[in-house]
């Protein structure tokens, strides 16, 4: 369980306030500064999560070794340049080698990274390496898709921008059936 803000946050939330022109003192702010602190607190909640631990216990000796995909996995992050969210939907696959994940630490592996300050590229690089370093397969593939708020309400101001990343790793990115495969698979929506 992460532990509850520091006092320190409030004030800087109401400092926040009163250089932005308002009045922290004001009826509709005055819990403004606990509930921004709290707010923050829950969205960074990645950084007190280690991979590790997240994922002990859940790795299995399996021969299976055909592609697994975990697909369409919401997820909301916060921009590290701007502070703003970005939010969005991530496909993960792989190709086991001996050794097979619970398929719930998937979205778990999401959240933890997705919790914290993160540039979309660094989120779908942090979610494929973290898979290959705990399960050795032939492949890992990530393709990350979001809409950001920093280019939503700010800068260029395109509502409807899409960003896309992507990582592949081993027989994804050295095999191109394997990547087509994937991608084709993603494509299609459950009925």
């Amino acid at each position: 369980m992460a532990k509850p803000p520091k006092p320190e946050m409030q004030d800087l939330v109401r400092e926040l306030l009163t250089q932005l022109g308002e009045n922290p003192s004001r009826e509709g702010l005055l819990k403004t500064p606990a509930r921004v602190a709290e707010a923050l607190k829950f969205l960074t909640k990645g950084y007190a999560e280690d991979a590790k631990q997240l994922l002990n216990g859940a790795v299995f000796k399996e021969p299976y070794s055909e592609m697994v995909i975990v697909k369409d996995i919401d997820f909301f992050s916060m921009c590290e340049h701007h502070l703003l969210p970005f939010y969005g939907k991530i496909h993960v696959a792989y190709i086991p080698n001996g050794k097979i994940i619970g398929l719930s630490k998937i979205p778990r592996l999401v959240e933890m990274f997705s919790r914290r300050l993160q540039v979309q590229e660094r989120l779908t690089q942090e979610v494929a390496q973290t898979i290959y370093d705990a399960l050795r397969p032939d492949g890992v593939g990530v393709v990350c898709e979001a809409r950001h708020m920093c280019m939503m309400m700010r800068g260029v101001e395109k509502q409807n921008s899409l960003a896309t990343t992507s990582a592949m790793l081993g027989v994804f990115r050295n095999d191109i059936k394997t990547r087509s495969e994937f991608l084709t698979l993603i494509a299609n929506k459950f009925a």
